[in-house]
């Protein structure tokens, strides 16, 4: 084997064609990839250049002259066709004719030999100028590096380039980051294409280099773990496909990726694919977290005079910290961890700060991530319930659920949580419909899925059947068969009970049936409609099976969703139901009372005031205590009971109400059974809850006042807009009471303000069951008029609506 110093003195001795044969036999060594061989043909490069120039300095007589390298050739990151980015930088003291003649010299060979070359001449002084109205010149400049001449020339022009980029970070960092969100609108994201740019497109080669501007610009870094090996793997792949090209592309083209796999020793093409995609993906997140920074240090600097000028000797308060959740705080615009958060001790912390964060709509910051990556204490199994409600919070918050769970994947807490996650993980979809990876596109049917929940009875379900609908994909076989036990698995773990792991195995399995039998199948076949009846069981299932085609769909690209497509699968789904609506379970009527709840609608009775009770939940997993209530029946006992605990601080869980005649006594009571949990620290004291509920009812307490205050002392953040509020009215399910569903966000004082509403409209509530499911509340409430009868179809209608109005 001949090594590159061989090469080097050859090229030297030989001029262009010996350049040009050391060059080839370079890139056929099959010892020589990567790095290695990108800084041996940057090297050989250089050897040669420099003899040209020292030969065209003697022909020409110029002094006080410099070959430069700027830009990938500066850095010696040579691939097998890149161009030569060269600068011939001079003094200003030879004569133009000369210093035109030695830079023909240079150029010509360059031309002659089919390298492409970008070249300027310029003094210092005119690089200077040039980089200060150019971006991409002051780029390329910041890798600059001598080949040959007057080295001292370039260290002068660095000085200045790179004190000037310094000084003008304020100025030049947002047009950077303009730079490269125009790049990446143009060029997409690399990550998710099937013919990608290594180049061009977000978390690219050029993205990799913008970091590098950044972090010298001191006034950010990029996260450095794993950059430059992501950034290798992105040259590797380009230098590849040079060679199996012979062409100076960027584009990696389907019909070369298979090629480009062999020589960079991988299975095939859909591997090459999944480790570019996870490079793009560390380059894409490392630009993320880089460019926030930048971002809140700018901010910080505009805001720091006026500040001082404004708050004088009592300083700000940029270091104030917000409470998001139990050990969850923002802080600059970031959820971050609390001061007393301690990781190791607490094992839903991860879950809990990733769904406070998407909730809120903020970034997560870097720093909590990697803590809780380094120091989180793992999930027992089966998950506890806090656990489980607080993934399906973080699935159920729209939009900005994509970034935190990136954020949550890029430090491996998400694998590590689901380590089915894995094989999914930067999977690609040949099918060009698909617009995502095979992960991503989970994810992004969670957020579709997420509009939806107001469609289905059971939202939780829905939004687990979103993340694992697709999991079988890594593995052989149909993905829906492979998937069905993948996800009983892992809704095992999370602990799910099992009539729940039943229907989401169902669901996994068949969430392609509607859609496929209703686009290729006789929907006028009764056998069409048996069957898919039998395969779904239940109308409850049918009605998570309906939105989950829906969000899967609308995930997967837009020729996959249309109003047509919608319009037949809604018709299957209206037919499938009334087959399976004979056998649908019925609602059920309210429980017999306990002895304790007997007890305590005695004492209300004897007192006439309100008497409540704390008792710990029996269930290992139970997430908060049972608050039971009982008030002698009188207007105004949901909102008012409803308001004291918003007020309290304390999330309700679930709830149910139900009025209780009691044997030889006179009147009525209201026993309300709630599970409550804490929004933060301790629960509150029962004498002070009862204390505040006598005076709700009394009128002394002014609650919603009270909650109004709150609400304008902690306004709302900007983060995900949930979809409306949906109250409608339930036929045929009962024959004593008219039943309404209220499917809306959980958020403070919502059954106060059901309540109210309630009350306004006069009716009476004989029994109501609220359940919370993630983000989202489910209420049923079953309500007559006074005298104790259903509501007529109209003023039911108007009820409806009257609620809906309120919760808007």
């Amino acid at each position: 084997m001949t090594s590159v110093e061989e090469n080097t003195d050859h090229t030297a001795d030989s001029g262009p064609s010996g350049y040009a044969a050391a060059r080839l036999r370079l890139l056929q060594e099959e010892s020589q990839s990567g790095p290695s061989r990108r800084s041996a043909l940057a090297g050989l490069t250089d050897t040669w250049l420099n003899a040209l120039f020292a030969t065209a300095v003697r022909e020409t007589g110029v002094r006080g002259a410099t070959l430069v390298a700027v830009g990938g050739y500066g850095r010696a990151e040579l691939s097998p066709r890149s161009d030569l980015d060269l600068l011939l930088l001079h003094d200003g003291r030879a004569e133009p004719r000369a210093l035109s003649a030695l830079a023909d010299r240079v150029w010509y060979p360059v031309w002659d030999l089919g390298v492409a070359l970008d070249h300027s001449v310029r003094t210092p002084a005119e690089a200077r100028r040039t980089a200060g109205e150019d971006l991409k010149v002051h780029l390329g400049l910041l890798d600059a590096r001598t080949v040959a001449g007057d080295a001292g020339l370039l260290a002068g022009l660095r000085t200045s380039v790179l004190a000037d980029w310094r000084n003008q970070a304020a100025k030049r960092l947002p047009e950077l980051h303009s730079l490269c969100r125009e790049r990446a609108e143009r060029a997409g994201e690399l990550r998710f294409l099937l013919e990608p740019d290594l180049k061009e497109a977000r978390g690219g080669l050029r993205d990799a280099t913008a970091l590098r501007a950044v972090a010298a610009s001191w006034l950010a870094d990029a996260p450095r773990e794993g950059l430059a090996e992501a950034r290798r793997r992105l040259l590797d792949a380009r230098d590849a496909l040079h060679l199996v090209t012979g062409r100076a592309t960027d584009r990696l083209s389907l019909q070369e990726q298979d090629q480009v796999a062999d020589r960079l020793g991988l299975l095939d093409a859909d591997a090459l694919l999944r480790e570019v995609y996870e490079a793009a993906r560390v380059v894409s997140y490392a630009g993320d977290v880089t460019w926030r920074e930048v971002g809140r240090v700018l901010r910080a600097r505009a805001a720091r005079p006026r500040l001082r000028g404004l708050l004088g000797a009592r300083g700000d308060r940029a270091g104030s910290r917000a409470p998001l959740a139990e050990g969850v705080v923002e802080s600059d615009g970031e959820a971050v961890l609390a001061l007393a958060a301690r990781p190791d001790r607490d094992p839903v912390l991860a879950l809990r700060f990733a769904a406070a964060a998407a909730q809120a709509g903020l970034p997560v910051s870097l720093h909590a991530v990697r803590r809780l990556a380094a120091q989180a204490k793992p999930l027992p199994v089966p998950w506890p319930a806090e656990a489980r409600e607080q993934l399906l919070t973080l699935l159920g918050a729209g939009e900005p659920t994509v970034a935190v769970w990136e954020a949550l994947e890029a430090e491996g807490l998400i694998t590590r949580l689901l380590p089915d996650w894995e094989r999914v993980r930067c999977r690609p979809q040949r099918n060009p419909v698909h617009t995502w990876t095979v992960d991503r596109h989970l994810i992004e049917t969670a957020v579709r899925a997420s509009a939806l929940t107001r469609r289905v009875g059971r939202p939780d379900l829905l939004l687990m059947a979103a993340l694992l609908h697709d999991i079988g994909k890594g593995w052989p076989g149909d993905h829906s068969v492979a998937g069905e036990t993948i996800a009983r698995d892992v809704a095992t773990r999370i602990g799910f009970d099992p009539q729940d792991i039943a229907v989401l195995g169902t669901l996994v399995r068949h969430h392609l049936l509607l859609i496929d039998t209703a686009t290729r199948r006789d929907l006028d076949d009764p056998a069409t409609v048996r069957t898919v009846a039998d395969a779904v069981g239940s109308v409850g299932t049918l009605e998570i099976l309906h939105a989950l085609t829906e969000a899967d769909a609308l995930a997967t690209g837009p020729a996959a969703w249309s109003a047509w497509r919608g319009s037949l699968v809604a018709d299957l789904v209206a037919r499938v139901a009334a087959v399976l609506r004979g056998s649908a379970p019925a609602a059920g009527e309210p429980e017999i009372p306990t002895t304790e709840q007997e007890r305590l609608a005695v004492e209300a009775l004897r007192t006439g005031e309100p008497v409540l009770a704390l008792q710990a939940r029996q269930e290992e997993d139970a997430v908060g205590v049972d608050l039971v209530v009982a008030v002698p029946d009188q207007p105004g006992v949901l909102p008012a009971v409803a308001g004291v605990l918003a007020l309290h601080r304390l999330t309700v869980r679930a709830a149910d109400l139900r009025s209780m005649e009691l044997p030889d006594r006179l009147g009525e009571v209201l026993v309300l059974r709630w599970r409550v949990a804490a929004e933060y620290g301790a629960l509150p004291q029962a004498a002070r809850l009862r204390t505040d509920l006598v005076r709700a009812l009394d009128g002394s307490l002014d609650v919603p006042a009270k909650l109004a205050d709150r609400e304008a002392a902690y306004p709302r953040r900007r983060g995900v807009v949930p979809p409306p509020p949906r109250v409608t009215v339930v036929p045929e399910v009962s024959s004593l009471a008219t039943v309404l569903e209220v499917r809306a966000p959980d958020a403070v004082g919502l059954l106060h303000r059901i309540g109210r509403a309630l009350e306004a409209a006069g009716v009476r509530v004989r029994s109501a069951h609220i359940s919370t499911l993630g983000a989202n509340a489910v209420d049923t409430l079953y309500v007559t008029t006074p005298e104790g009868k259903p509501l007529d179809p109209g003023a039911a209608s108007a009820l409806a609506a009257s609620v809906t109005a309120a919760l808007s």
